[in-house]
């Protein structure tokens, strides 16, 4: 960049989710105009980040170490490589060096920068992605899951107060009910966006709005940055993008993420002269359940499931080791898309489900997004399941509550075309594991994993029930949960170098004038994940390379 002024501003934003937002922030930091431009209306200030749990990923953190939990970036650094699987010479040089950043990143000054700002966070760390392999396989070798203290809204807080600030000091320009259609450029640089004022809308948070056109725009600046999310809320995109090595894409999934993370920019920067790399790798869960209460279309709600639910294909089949709830969810899908269908069964106990069910959302955890201490301690630590968890239970369409094993697998049959599950081989799984149960010396590697499981105080406290038989009286009544595949992450993108500069197809030099940052940069370099996340990285990759874009951005347009 040549640092020149005029234009409307100085940098323009495309998308106020958590990236647009952290870019903005270091923007206003610096002293440049921004222009943040955002197809929805100020209700989704924060975008789809606000709707998540606020999990976050740190290595060696005062939550861990007061847990007994020894972590380092050593081992951060093996189970990173370990669950991407970087194995494309072209396509992941950026990200396994934004990789490499990052875990860096999370080893050192990203906590002590997010608690500068007010972040707090749950004191129990939980263990996602256990994995289940060697040790140099997937998943994660020690608990990583730092929740945030006010899930998802308690991450955007600071960073939507520092440019609402910036926007009262004449900063920051908020474009919303701003579509942007093209990039344009003046003698091959990215100068500024093309696009449609849409109508007024009043809709809430997370509701679909409408695409009617109330005009046009045209805004310039000496740089754009594209923090416009992935492709999770276009299931048209999810198919069109799916991997070969996955079989081929699922009839019918449910929707994790609200209707407008629907990919637009992606192909709008690729025609700019942007470069997209790794499209064919996505994060979708294997856990949905059909949302009751539902906010955006075909809502799905995810299960962040504990150990100890036995896990049933569509015909009744356990799914196999290492296949346990919580463990690996890319191999679980390839598993599941192997069967021929698109939903699971979970059965387990009520014990279970007071124990070992959460559900990801904001919405759906009222203590801590509302930091709320007394409703946490009824809620996680008194009797009964939460009062989320009991509402799908009464309430949502894939769950079925019976008290004997029969009638429970008359129910599960009941919630499909056709009857697919046969009471007797249901029975003699469940009988066959219940005898496991009471033997120490257990060959059934669920039961030794959820043993192990327990060793650690954060799961014995809050995560994983005392191991019991299912078919006891005394744990029930027995619960069956039809479980369907739900859109979530797109873990390819915008490639990016390591100052979020969108580089041209042979990866080799930047597009003058367009950055990029967040999900529709792979959460940095176009794919900072490889196959698989290790949890936690999602929200901390839209922070890291929305911090990077943003200051590089700065730096590019100084004057």
């Amino acid at each position: 960049m040549d640092g020149r002024g005029g234009g409307d501003a100085d940098v323009i934003v495309v998308g106020a989710g958590l990236a647009g937002l952290v870019a903005t922030t270091e923007l206003a930091d610096a002293g440049r105009r921004v222009i943040l431009i955002e197809q929805e209306n100020e209700a989704n200030f924060g975008g789809q980040a606000f709707w998540s749990l606020g999990g976050l990923f740190f290595v060696n953190s005062p939550e861990q170490r007061r847990m007994g939990v020894h972590d380092s970036f050593e081992l951060a650094w093996q189970d990173w490589l370990g669950t991407a699987g970087f194995d494309r010479e072209r396509e992941d040089h950026w990200p396994r060096q934004w990789a490499r950043a990052y875990v860096e990143w999370a080893a050192s000054e990203k906590r002590a920068w997010l608690h500068a700002m007010g972040v707090r966070w749950f004191p129990i760390v939980g263990w996602a992605e256990r994995g289940g392999y060697g040790g140099d396989g997937p998943g994660n070798s020690v608990p990583r899951f730092h929740l945030t203290w006010g899930t998802g809204p308690g991450v955007v807080e600071p960073f939507a107060r520092k440019v609402r600030a910036a926007a009262d000091a004449g900063l920051v320009t908020f474009r919303f009910r701003h579509q942007v259609d093209e990039l344009t450029l003046t003698a091959g640089q990215v100068d500024g966006v093309r696009g449609t004022v849409l109508e007024p809308s009043d809709t809430p948070r997370g509701v679909a709005s409408s695409r009617t056109s109330a005009g046009e725009f045209e805004l310039h600046a000496q740089a754009v940055i594209v923090t416009s999310g992935g492709i999770g809320g276009n299931q048209e995109q999810v198919r069109a993008n799916w991997p070969k090595r996955l079989g081929e894409p699922p009839k019918h999934m449910i929707t994790g993420v609200p209707a407008h993370v629907d990919g637009r920019m992606l192909a709008i920067s690729e025609a700019a002269g942007g470069s997209i790399v790794n499209r064919d790798r996505m994060w979708h869960y294997t856990e949905g359940i059909t949302n009751w209460d539902p906010i955006w279309p075909n809502h799905g709600i995810r299960i962040l499931p504990g150990p100890s639910s036995l896990w049933f294909d569509a015909t009744g089949k356990l799914l196999p080791p290492p296949l346990f709830p919580g463990f690996d969810t890319l191999g679980t899908l390839a598993h599941i898309q192997r069967t021929g269908f698109d939903h699971t069964w979970f059965i387990l106990t009520q014990k279970i489900i007071e124990k070992e069910f959460a559900l990801s959302g904001s919405e759906q955890n009222p203590d801590i997004t509302g930091k709320d201490i007394r409703l946490l301690l009824r809620r996680r630590f008194g009797e009964g399941a939460p009062g989320p968890i009991e509402a799908f239970k009464k309430q949502g369409v894939d769950f079925v509550v019976r008290d004997d094993l029969r009638s429970l697998v008359d129910g599960m049959n009941a919630l499909t075309p056709s009857p697919l599950l046969r009471f007797d081989d249901i029975e003699r799984q469940v009988l066959a594991r219940d005898r496991e149960m009471a033997n120490p010396y257990t060959k059934d590697l669920q039961i030794a994993a959820l043993r192990g499981a327990r060793r650690y105080r954060g799961d014995k406290l809050i995560r994983v029930a005392t191991p019991h038989r299912i078919l006891d009286p005394k744990a029930g009544p027995l619960i069956g949960v039809k479980l369907h595949l739900l859109t979530r992450k797109t873990l390819g993108g915008l490639e990016t170098d390591l100052a979020g500069r969108v580089m041209r197809p042979d990866g080799r030099e930047p597009l003058p004038g367009l950055y990029a940052a967040g999900e529709v940069a792979g959460f940095g370099g176009g794919g900072v994940h490889g196959y698989r996340a290790l949890e936690g990285t999602f929200l901390g990759g839209c922070l890291f390379s929305g911090r990077a874009a943003g200051r590089a951005a700065a730096a590019a347009t100084a004057t």
